[in-house]
């Protein structure tokens, strides 16, 4: 039997006494490309807070390769929304994917500073922009900024890709370069991904996970606008309503108050 890269069991999690997640159970193997889609307030982001050991679970288990996750993990490479960097400050593309090889256990007095810069160029190559390696952050497309994200996930040689809403500030002819992109590093890579586009996703990912307190598990199929509007319209409920569409019955929309997760 294959062991999964990520492998979560009956996880829930609170906030403050509510409960954001609930009985969460989800393998995760070697090469899959996960999306993760749901509404806003659904619990996305908390879970992949929860994969990076960013927070731990308030019941049930997580595991990263049998280990409890740590926020240090060099096996997860991570990519946020936006770059979590002050523009303002003249860093270049190079400098931003060093930060990746940045490892608080690792405090040798002969880490080769050399061997970091070729690793970073490197990454940059593998991501198609070693060209900007000196060019400023400041001067690149929202598109390049990412790859420059990507690259500094992958300059420490991760097995777990995890991404969190990506394409947020990439116009549409960027986003299809960038998903192209993803299919290729899946080849070496698992992803785990945070979309709010389950129409464009659904064509690259191997699987997709709905999260709303609750998460449904599928694997990819056909899907259209009808099958997205009812998913961002769904409840808390134990059905996945976006299966249900998929087999053409019919969701009542509820509103989703919470606009956090």
């Amino acid at each position: 039997m294959k062991t999964p890269l990520v492998a979560i069991d009956q996880l829930c999690f609170s906030y403050s006494g509510k409960e954001v997640l609930h009985n969460i159970n989800l393998s995760v193997y070697q090469g899959d490309f996960v999306a993760i889609i749901g509404p806003n307030g659904g619990g996305k982001t908390t879970l992949i807070k929860l994969v990076l050991g960013l927070l731990k679970p308030t019941r049930g288990s997580i595991r990263i390769k049998h280990q409890t996750p740590r926020s240090n993990d060099t096996a997860i490479g991570y990519v946020p929304q936006q770059i979590d960097h002050n523009l303002s400050f003249p860093a270049t593309a190079l400098d931003i994917v060093l930060m990746g090889k940045h490892d608080p256990r690792n405090r040798s007095l002969f880490r080769s500073i050399q061997n970091d810069r070729e690793d970073a160029l490197i990454a940059l190559e593998r991501i198609g922009i070693a060209e900007f390696s000196d060019r400023k952050i400041t001067d690149l497309s929202g598109g390049q900024r990412q790859r420059v994200l990507i690259a500094r996930a992958l300059v420490a040689n991760p097995e777990l890709l995890v991404l969190d809403e990506p394409t947020a500030s990439i116009d549409t002819k960027g986003q299809t370069d960038f998903y192209n992109l993803l299919k290729d590093l899946n080849e070496d890579l698992t992803i785990l991904m945070v979309s709010h586009d389950l129409l464009t996703v659904s064509s690259y990912a191997k699987s997709i996970a709905c999260v709303n307190k609750r998460l449904h598990y599928h694997q990819t199929f056909e899907s259209s606008s009808d099958l997205l509007n009812a998913f961002y319209s769904c409840s808390v409920e134990e059905f996945c309503p976006v299966e249900t569409v998929a087999r053409g019955l019919q969701v009542q929309p509820v509103y989703d108050g919470d606009s956090d997760g």
